[in-house]
């Protein structure tokens, strides 16, 4: 189970490949916050990789903090191995830390299943959206920008006016997923 809109955001504190550690307390000044449940070799997520990453590059502009967390199992999915989230990171240009969630969690503590899957905060770090990026992995196919509307809803003061769309995506992997739920 997810947590709810309006719920109070589970804090959290990861290694970043970038090196060092994340913690939500570290994007205090943040506007709003985009949470986002990643990984390397989902082709969901490959779809909406690049979208994502320019959402994270212009919001960031207007006060907003991105993260995304990777809770895959490396052994089972040697490509989400923090090694190679390290390298994705670099060679994407991710303008957001790209967190590992080893114990998986923050992932439990969220509620998340999906690759890609977004739980976007507002000022008081309370859940205001929660979903989807948008509603096509073709970038031509868009009709409908979730997480922007979420964000310039929450920038504007108000909440969004669809505050849960369904994830879609990948399940995340592990051995011991069935105790996460």
């Amino acid at each position: 189970m997810s947590i709810a809109i309006g719920d109070p955001a589970p804090d959290f504190r990861l290694p970043a490949v970038a090196g060092g550690e994340v913690g939500l307390d570290d994007l205090a000044g943040a506007r709003a916050v985009v949470v986002a449940f990643w990984c390397n070799h989902c082709p969901y997520v490959r779809a909406w990789e690049d979208r994502f990453n320019a959402i994270a590059r212009e919001y960031a502009e207007r006060g907003v903090a991105t993260v995304a967390i990777c809770a895959n199992d490396p052994t089972d999915y040697p490509d989400d191995s923090f090694e190679n989230m390290a390298r994705r990171a670099e060679e994407k240009g991710y303008a957001f830390p790209y967190l590992h969630d080893a114990t998986q969690g923050v992932a439990r503590a969220y509620g998340a299943q999906r690759t890609p899957e977004l739980f976007v905060l507002g000022p008081e770090r309370r859940l205001a959206y929660h979903g989807a990026i948008d509603d096509s992995t073709d970038p031509d196919g868009v009709g409908r920008t979730h997480l922007r509307d979420a964000l310039d809803a929450l920038l504007d003061g108000r909440a969004p006016a669809t505050a849960q769309t369904p994830p879609v995506g990948c399940t995340i992997k592990s051995v011991s997923y069935t105790h996460l739920t």
